[in-house]
């Protein structure tokens, strides 16, 4: 297949499959389910095979005119590569874990199609090379997000979905206005034509707030801790494969790979990245939610993204983007052991669990791996990424915003084994809540086999990822060299 086949594939393929996910259900939901992983797979194999071309510095563009200002361009460079691929393979395992997770639930028709259409919709914001296009993606990301955390229609999941939808449509809209300010100056929607151009604060500040509030940076996060009402493979979805890594890939190809920026943001950008990283982990460190302490987690962890990629220098995308993938896993990882422990206990609160380690074994091996991996201890794949973040930010001369992360990486350390050791050490605090027992003796399993394969697999790839760092190394520094070679 050829380049332009590929990339175009990996857009169409799970968002033109996804519509098609009703009419398959009509077969059997056998079907469906069948039909919905043959998409996340083909989704995951098409930018796979683009790796060739990535690696040798390839760059495809397709131009479609369709009306006067707006024309459909799609660009395969290493960079947007590297991002499919890490987005399209997370989203894959996921809709692989959903077979057992989602097996009872209604409405299956309507999650599946919206959770492919969710990773079309990033596949398609990956490649886009038009600001309108990107937005178009974007809020198509919204409103499969607001229905996903809705999914089970309880009125207080409602509520949160609706905020959700508001706080980053509100956000998007006014980002829209920051595009329309470019538009302009330059006359063009079209990246690849502005590169290398200086734009004013003013577009600065309106297209942050839009990526701040997508990838919920504080002070514009409260929404995504609140969407842990949404089935654990949802918020996987959210936090490390769709939708908080739009801001991070929108910031690093409009700011980093095409634009020149008013001199105070190199300041800026990179104080306001460690602040959200800081305060978010001190909220992780008080709350008793499971998934509330992942969320604050993922926020925090998002800061370091920014932080990279703030400083502009090669380093810092370099780790920037390795830690889209190292938290991507680990992260993924985390949020399906919730699912696992939450399907189990029927509960999220920290204080009524413990002891769980025993009847769920690879569950706790799992979260200890994924979770060392977001913490940074050698030789997981997390530790790379976050070295290279905070060399970057030594290196640019911020040496107290490199002290506020290395104290904040050590807030990571106290809340997920915080976590660890309420979940699964200890004895249970209400065993009435749930039977702690031998998973052996009576058949009691702590998942069904398609859910423990997958959060096996995320935390073995998570220590893989470190152990032969130097194999996504090389797609990295292909990106890195590309985004850098335009910069001023």
């Amino acid at each position: 297949m050829s380049t332009e086949t590929l990339m175009l594939s990996t857009v169409f393929v799970p968002i033109l499959g996804s519509l098609t996910i009703p009419l398959v259900a009509q077969i059997s939901s056998k079907a469906r389910s069948v039909w919905s992983l043959l998409l996340g797979i083909v989704t995951s194999l098409c930018p796979i095979l683009l790796i060739p071309f990535a690696l040798k510095g390839g760059n495809l563009v397709v131009q479609k005119p369709l009306v006067y200002g707006f024309d459909a361009v799609f660009v395969a460079d290493a960079l947007s590569i590297f991002m499919a691929i890490v987005s399209s393979f997370i989203g894959g395992l996921i809709v692989f874990y959903s077979l057992g997770y989602v097996k009872h639930e209604e409405e299956q028709n309507e999650y599946y199609l919206m959770v492919l259409l969710f990773i079309g919709a990033m596949m398609g914001l990956v490649f886009s090379a038009n600001l309108i296009m990107m937005y178009l993606f974007w809020e198509i990301s919204a409103i499969c997000c607001w229905r996903l955390i809705g999914f089970y229609r309880e009125k207080e999941h409602v509520i949160k979905a609706d905020k959700s939808f508001l706080v980053t449509f509100g956000g998007a809209v006014v980002m829209l206005f920051g595009f329309i300010t470019i538009y302009n100056q330059t006359g063009t929607f079209n990246l690849l034509e502005m590169r290398g151009t200086t734009i004013s604060s003013l577009a600065v500040v309106l297209i942050l707030i839009g990526m701040f509030s997508k990838s919920a940076t504080v002070p514009i996060h409260t929404w995504l801790p609140d969407a842990g009402v949404a089935p654990s493979t949802v918020t996987a979805l959210l936090h490390a494969a769709v939708l908080v890594k739009i801001g991070v890939y929108a910031f690093a190809r409009i700011f980093c790979f095409t634009f020149t920026l008013p001199n105070g943001w190199y300041t800026w950008i990179p104080v306001l990245a460690m602040l959200s990283a800081l305060i978010s982990a001190c909220a992780a460190m008080v709350d008793n939610n499971m998934k509330r302490i992942l969320a604050y987690s993922t926020v925090s962890q998002i800061g370091y993204i920014f932080l990279g990629f703030g400083m502009f220098n090669q380093v810092g995308i370099a780790g920037a983007l390795l830690f889209i993938l190292m938290h991507g896993l680990a992260k993924a990882g985390l949020f399906l052991c919730a699912g696992v422990v939450e399907h189990a206990t029927h509960t999220k609160d920290i204080r009524e669990m413990g002891g769980l380690i025993k009847t769920m074994p690879i569950t706790a091996i799992s979260y200890l791996l994924c979770a060392l991996s977001v913490i940074g201890i050698p030789p997981l794949g997390g530790f790379f990424s976050k070295f290279m973040v905070i060399m970057a930010t030594v290196k640019g001369g911020q040496i107290w915003v490199a002290a506020l992360a290395i104290f904040t990486a050590g807030l990571t350390l106290l809340y997920l084994f915080r976590l660890f050791n309420a979940v699964f050490l200890g004895e249970a605090k209400k065993k009435d809540v749930y039977p702690v027992r031998s998973s052996v003796s009576n058949g009691v399993h702590e998942g069904t086999p398609v859910m423990l394969i997958t959060i096996a697999s995320l935390a073995v790839l998570s220590l893989l990822a470190g152990i032969l760092v130097r194999y996504p190394m090389q797609l990295v520094n292909v990106a890195t060299m590309q985004i850098v070679g335009g910069m001023k």
